[in-house]
């Protein structure tokens, strides 16, 4: 099978896995686990009181941003390190057998 089957065929199979929900259960509503694991807590006990309240509480857009800037620079370590393991068995693979690289 050509490569550019694979990647077609890989993206296609993101879509779906993306998508589905969202066909499967239109009214859904997919929100985010930080609230859900409070909620949780005070139901299981409505008098709790947090140890800890947070020294600043950014707005939803400044939010929004570093989340996204954590997972570009989490991406980005990501890629660096695939993308110097896949140079280093490049860089193997053309070395001679004796190890040396005259």
């Amino acid at each position: 099978m050509k490569d550019r089957y694979k990647y077609a065929l890989a993206i296609l199979l993101m879509v779906a896995i993306f998508a589905i929900p969202f066909i499967v259960n239109p009214t859904a509503k997919f929100g985010g686990s930080d609230d859900a694991g409070a909620k949780a807590v005070l139901q299981t006990n409505p008098n709790y009181q947090p140890w800890v309240q947070p020294l600043w509480k950014p707005p939803p857009e400044t939010e929004s941003m570093l989340f996204a800037l954590q997972a570009a620079l989490g991406a980005l370590i990501i890629g660096y390190f695939i993308g110097h393991e896949r140079a280093r068995q490049e860089f193997l693979k053309k070395m001679p057998k004796d190890g040396r690289g005259d």
